[in-house]
């Protein structure tokens, strides 16, 4: 298969700009290697300890024969997405054993859920969260002890903290295990009008109350294709997942049968055998470009642009927002999915899925296909679909042909030319918008602007219809320095509520949006942010800005804006509670946005 010459000549660049630093990381990962199994290398009392709880499996890890695999896993109870995990560690134990190896549970990692922190201070976390996870998984694999890793992690900031963690510990093979989604249940379309009609007192909070619980109803992944579900099609799209696991439900054979394959492809992969594929081989600059390519032809979250940066630096790669912007312009659009569509994620699966996108992306050269996967050269094995027969896990190819087209098209007949996100520069800096699910005749926008400095001031004034003409509401003060960039998705009913009367309306934020938002045009992400000095800091109320998707810009029309002092206000309100006190030395340490807004510096 070729390589189409416009993604090939981005991927040069990619590796020419990242040609240092990845040297210095895969040197760093070759070390680490050579010194061999490392529980080898542990005292006699250091062994002891590690293998002390280990039962029927002391023997096989003292004597070092079989691999030991170490499993990360985010398992909680109360988030429905990592609730199956509960179980997966006995599997994966079964597992390892069938192959003469071993498995233990390394440590776990923390996950939070942005729809249960949306518009609370505990939002104010989420970002951040994410470098937690990844040092919480080197903690995890610092004791030296395995062979191989599985990861159970599926939401927003788990999966990106995770392979970041996971790449501090390339020279070890990593598979990503996920949980799967929910069944279907109210369908999403359904519940955002009852959170419209909610919003605007049709309804109480009795009929509310009812509609969310219908639409999350039970373990696994929530069914939109917000961000938890982007990093789902990512980990198959960039290797680490199995072929066709993404969206197999839980408490199936089918996850079941997966979830020991996860287990058993592990081992197989360690330095142990002659197939050792670590992960830092499998995470290239070309396994990226396969991310970004999935990530523009789904319509995948925004928030990817910022965790997919922020991934590639821990592997010595370096992604910039125009690799982001030309590969969107490359890549076309071939997913339908909630909020982009009316199908939810279960519905997608079923007309074709991820296996049919790949083959479709493979066709017109948009993918480089023979990167390492964890199973095996070549991104051919992600056209395939897993079956059980006779209870026996087999993949077979998938359908060459969408089974249903208003899901999922081919790449002759796609839902639009262009990805799912555009890239936004101007006299108000640079930002990012999702239009896969916004109407064209609203991709510009020209209006007043309306400045907040919270979204519950903005709602306020909503709620007390100040609204009432063309507005492009600008809430500032949200990036990762100022206030950890929450999320910002209680707005939406708002401004779809705005939009749905008429009047043009968009959002400015150097804060982020849901990964499921969509209909409403929203210049997210703006950088520099107002705390470090950007020109959203200089907007005042009537403003004329013009927010314009068609272009690719973002602008302040005012002629005065650039030469106006910046506002300043006082940020010490969220200094503390509900643990943002402990976060203080990462809000002065994060970076910005569009370079990953991570801690760590690189």
């Amino acid at each position: 298969m070729t390589v189409h010459p416009r993604l090939q000549e981005i991927t040069d660049r990619i590796i020419e700009r990242s040609a240092a630093p990845r040297a210095g990381y895969l040197a760093r990962m070759r070390a680490a290697n050579g010194k061999g199994p490392s529980r080898a290398h542990l005292s006699c009392s250091g062994q002891a300890h590690a293998y002390a709880a280990a039962g029927d499996d002391q023997d096989a890890l003292a004597t070092g024969i079989g691999g030991n695999l170490g499993i990360v896993t985010a398992y909680n109870d109360m988030l429905s997405a990592h609730q199956p995990f509960e179980l997966f560690p006995d599997v994966l134990r079964k597992a390892a054993r069938s192959v003469g190896g071993t498995a233990q549970v390394a440590g776990g990692v923390p996950a939070m859920c942005d729809g249960v922190t949306q518009g609370e201070a505990g939002m104010e976390l989420s970002l951040f969260s994410r470098d937690v996870i990844a040092m919480a998984t080197g903690v995890a694999l610092s004791h030296n002890v395995f062979d191989a890793a599985v990861f159970l992690g599926v939401c927003d900031k788990i999966v990106p903290g995770l392979v970041i963690g996971a790449q501090a510990f390339g020279h070890l093979p990593a598979v990503f295990v996920p949980a799967g989604p929910m069944t279907s249940g109210l369908a999403n379309d359904e519940k955002a009008m009852v959170r419209q009609k909610f919003a605007t007192g049709e309804v109480g909070r009795d009929a509310l109350m009812k509609a969310e619980m219908s639409a999350y109803h039970g373990p696994g992944t929530c069914t939109f294709y917000g961000t938890a579900n982007t990093n789902q099609m990512l980990m198959e799209f960039m290797g680490l997942h199995l072929p066709g696991s993404s969206f197999v439900t839980p408490n199936t054979d089918m996850r079941e049968a997966l979830t020991a394959e996860g287990a058993r492809r592990a081992l197989s992969l360690s330095a142990l055998g002659n197939n050792y594929t670590p992960v830092c081989d499998i995470l290239d600059e070309r396994a990226f470009v396969n991310g970004m390519s999935g990530l523009m032809a789904t319509g995948g979250s925004t928030n990817l642009l910022i965790h997919l940066v922020a991934m590639a630096r821990a592997g010595g790669i370096v992604l910039t927002p125009d690799d982001f912007s030309e590969i969107s312009e490359l890549v076309p659009l071939l997913a339908r999915v909630y909020p982009n569509g009316l199908a939810d994620v279960n519905h997608f699966h079923a007309a074709g899925g991820l296996g049919f996108v790949v083959g479709e992306l493979l066709k017109g050269g948009l993918l480089h296909p023979d990167t390492q996967t964890v199973a095996g050269q070549g991104l051919d094995h992600y056209t395939q679909e897993p079956f059980l027969e006779n209870g026996e896990l087999v993949w077979r190819p998938g359908t060459d042909q969408s089974l249903n087209p208003k899901i999922v098209s081919s790449i002759d007949a796609p839902f639009q030319k262009t990805g799912g996100l555009k890239r936004l520069k101007g006299s108000l800096g640079t930002g990012v918008m999702k239009i896969s699910a916004v109407a064209p005749e609203y991709h510009v926008i020209e209006a007043p602007a309306r400045v907040f400095h919270s979204q519950e001031d903005a709602k306020a004034a909503f709620k007390a219809g100040e609204f009432t003409g063309d507005v492009i509401v600008v809430v500032r003060f949200q990036g990762p320095k100022a206030n950890g960039m929450p999320e910002l998705h209680s707005l939406t009913p708002m401004l779809a509520i705005l939009q749905g009367r008429g009047q043009k309306v968009a959002l400015v934020t150097d804060g982020r949006m849901s990964g499921a938002s969509g209909k409403v045009p929203s210049a997210i992400h703006v950088c520099p942010e107002a705390l470090d000095g950007g020109p959203i800091g200089q907007v005042q109320d009537g403003d004329i800005l013009r927010v314009d998707a068609v272009a690719g810009t973002l602008e302040n029309l005012a002629p005065d804006a650039a030469s106006r002092p910046m506002v300043t206000v006082d940020l010490s309100g969220g200094a503390a509670g509900v643990g943002r006190e402990l976060f203080t030395p990462f809000r002065a340490a994060v970076g910005a946005a569009e370079t990953g807004a991570s801690v760590f510096g690189w």
